[in-house]
Order: structure tokens, then sequence, then C-alpha cells
């Protein structure tokens, strides 16, 4: 893997991983186009790397706009927690449910089983990413006919609770996105556009370091408890979380103007676009 690759998926990487769009789906297929192995090793370690560079970026992106809305008083704080922490354990029981309901049970015939090895399937990409773009575009089109929400942006414990278990069902499975699946449920639970993007990614700086932890766990196993071979790759892991800080904020900037001025519905027309794309790649073997 050269630099132009570790750079290459960083930017796809920083702008996919915060439109929702997937980012997952992308950086498998540019890992297959440029004849990578997405299960290397050194793939798993630059993959956490991108994921911290994006969760940077979202803390700088959002951090006026969360202490403007959030933590303006103890009152709201709390809320705000309460939302949040409750929205994660949600997001734990569903997904990690559905996890484990794969791994031991539909694929309790493979040893050392990872769901990954089963949605880093083109074929399977495909449709989570058709399923998520026909969500996005119901949501869109639905937010455009209501009368806009002003005013509170408190979320009501049903909100974020659908938020957090709709979160839960994008964590296994690869190409269905998180940003866009849950600031989807939150337009279509009549939450306010900013309010349902500012917890759509406070949830992902939660969520972030303990999908990682996970990752760097994965590959702790299948190297045999032995990362010696994966060092030489920290350096330009180092280099593809700058590249990744650096498109998130380009992405961010985008998804806000788009959500703003009413075009949420666009970015699931793209998605439909990009599972055809996929699906045909997987048709042609790759």
């Amino acid at each position: 893997m050269t630099l132009l690759h570790v750079v290459i998926l960083a930017i796809v990487q920083g702008l996919a991983e915060l439109l929702p769009v997937s980012s997952s789906a992308h950086v498998i297929v540019a890992e297959k186009l440029m004849g990578l192995d997405p299960s290397a090793p050194k793939m798993t370690l630059l993959l956490v790397m991108l994921h911290t560079g994006t969760m940077l970026a979202v803390i700088v992106y959002f951090w006026r706009r969360w202490r403007r809305t959030f933590f303006n008083s103890m009152p709201e704080f709390r809320n705000f927690a309460i939302a949040l922490i409750a929205a994660t354990v949600l997001t734990g029981i569903v997904g990690g449910g559905i996890i484990e309901f794969i791994e031991r049970v539909l694929m309790r015939h493979q040893p050392h089983a990872w769901i990954e090895q089963l949605f880093s399937r083109l074929g399977l990409i495909a449709v989570a990413l058709a399923v998520g773009g026909v969500f996005i575009i119901v949501a869109g089109l639905f937010e455009r006919r209501r009368a806009q929400t002003t005013g509170a942006h408190e979320l009501t414990p049903a909100q974020y609770g659908w938020i957090g278990a709709i979160q839960g069902l994008c964590v296994p499975f690869r190409g269905f996105s998180r940003s866009g699946a849950t600031i989807s449920t939150g337009l279509l639970l009549r939450a306010a556009r900013a309010t349902a993007e500012d917890f759509s990614f406070a949830l992902a700086v939660v969520l972030t370091p303990p999908a990682d932890a996970r990752e760097l766990w994965r590959l702790y196993q299948s190297q045999h408890h032995h990362l010696a071979a994966v060092v030489p790759a920290a350096m330009s892991s180092v280099l593809g979380m700058l590249c990744a800080f650096l498109a998130g904020l380009v992405a961010l900037k985008w998804l806000s103007r788009w959500l703003e001025r009413g075009r949420w519905h666009y970015f699931g027309i793209y998605c439909l676009f990009a599972a055809v794309v996929v699906g045909y790649l997987n048709y042609r073997g790759f």
C-alpha cells in the first residue's frame, strides 16, 4: 500500500463517513478497485486511524453549536446526556444483538467468524445502499412537505429512542449509512433539522471509540496476539488520519448546507445510484 493509496482512502473515508452515503461501502469498493485486500491487518489499522480523523472533524465542526445548544445550562446538559446515553444503550442492544446472532448462529461453523467477513461482500453492500437510499429519500420528501420545526432543540424520549435503535441496525450492515439513517429517523419523527443533525453526530462521537476498539481487537486476534507486522503502517496511517480530518470538515459543511436547504433526499438518490454501481461491480466479480 503506497502513500497515494492512503491519501485516496482517507479522502474517500472523510467524505463518505460524514455524508449519509456509507463510508464502509465506498472504502471497500475503493480498496477493491485499487487491488487492496480490505481484510489485511494494515488496512484495519488504517481504518481505525481514519475513523479517528473523522471523529475529530465532528468535534471541531460541531463544538460551538453543541456548546450553545446543549451546554448552555445544567438542565439542558442533563437532558442531552440522558438522551445520548439512552440512545447509545439502545444502539448497543440492537446492534450487539444482531452481531451476536449472526456470528454465533449463522456463522457458527466458520472458525474465528467476524461479521465483517460477511458484509464486505459487494452484493450485500449494494442491497444496504439501496435500502438506505430509499429511507433517506422518504425522510427528505416528508420533511420538505411538513411545516418547518423551529425553537425547541430537545428530543423526546420516543425520538432519541428510535434514533438509537435505528443506529443499532446500521452498526453490523455495511452500506447502511449511520448518519443517513439517524438523521432521517429524526426528520420522520418531526425533529428540527439542526437538532437531528447535532444529535446524530454527537452519537457518532460516542460510538467511534468502542467501534475502533473492536477493530483493534479483531486485528490483535488475527495477528495471533503479535502486532509487529503492522507497525510500519502506523506512520502512513497518521497521514491518513490528517487527510480524513480535512475531508471530514468539507463533508460536514456540504451536509449541513443541503440539509438546511431541503436537499436531504438528494443523498438518497446518490445512494441508489451507488447501489447500482456496486451491484454491477459485484456482477463483474470484484
